[in-house]
């Protein structure tokens, strides 16, 4: 069987990784690269808050090469889809037919990607979609992938949050209006261990902060193509941050 060549949408966290040990085994695959969008001001992935160094390191232990798109911090819309078109455009011309993303339940972001995918002649692919989530983390922490938070969202969880390894004690904790897989934005993460890795990623855990952004207008976004962007505002409420190093 031939493999079509595709782009996957790499956040760093269990959502991605998840996705790319099923496409792994599915076999229909060759990725070209990861694609990142990282800050330009901070350098860091955009919402995740993890240093591009880490980023780097995943995708090396992983045995991927990385194709990073850097982005202002609170890009418009038309300059944000400028510069994916502008960074898919070389993947395009290097045989790349598909996009890959980790989301789970977004219709409406599922449609914006496929609808501008298809402006440039890619397809979208969404490995774990309408899977139910607890199933996915189950399944996430069953094969041995192991995930720090690195950011949530003070309008589901405390600072107590931030910070922490998903485990069962993390799953018992989160109260019942949070998805355990963070699809609606409640948290985002870090995987350093796992059955894609050649060896886990080292990192040292730093302090926690707390970050308060303005609402954007919606028609701004850093994030329409990542990961783990999700359906409300991430930057109308505040967030904690945890540093790894």
């Amino acid at each position: 069987m031939t493999q079509q060549k595709a782009i996957f949408n790499w956040s760093g966290g269990k959502d991605s990784a998840l996705s790319y040990y099923k496409i792994q085994q599915e076999k229909k695959f060759e990725v070209l690269t990861f694609l990142t969008s990282v800050s330009q001001k901070f350098q860091r992935i955009s919402m995740h808050g993890v240093r591009k160094e880490l980023l780097e390191q995943q995708a090396k232990g992983i045995g991927i090469p990385l194709t990073i798109m850097e982005v202002p911090e609170m890009p418009t819309m038309e300059s944000y889809e400028t510069a994916m078109r502008n960074t898919l455009e070389p993947l395009i011309k290097q045989g790349a037919e598909v996009s890959i993303f980790g989301d789970i339940f977004l219709e409406d972001l599922r449609e914006y990607r496929e609808n501008k995918l298809s402006e440039v002649g890619l397809k979208g692919n969404f490995p774990l979609w309408k899977q139910p989530t607890d199933r996915l983390i189950r399944e996430f922490l069953d094969l041995g992938f192991k995930t720090i938070t690195t950011c949530v969202n003070e309008k589901f969880l405390d600072k107590s949050f931030a910070g922490r390894i998903i485990d069962e004690d993390f799953l018992k904790d989160l109260p019942k209006n949070v998805d355990p897989c963070g699809e609606n934005g409640e948290f985002h993460t870090f995987v350093f261990d796992g059955p894609i890795f050649s060896k886990p990623v080292p990192f040292e855990v730093g302090e926690t902060v707390y970050r308060k952004y303005e609402a954007p207008k919606k028609e701004n976004s850093d994030d329409c193509f990542q990961d783990d962007h999700k359906k409300e505002d991430p930057y109308a409420f505040g967030f904690w941050f945890t540093d790894l190093s």
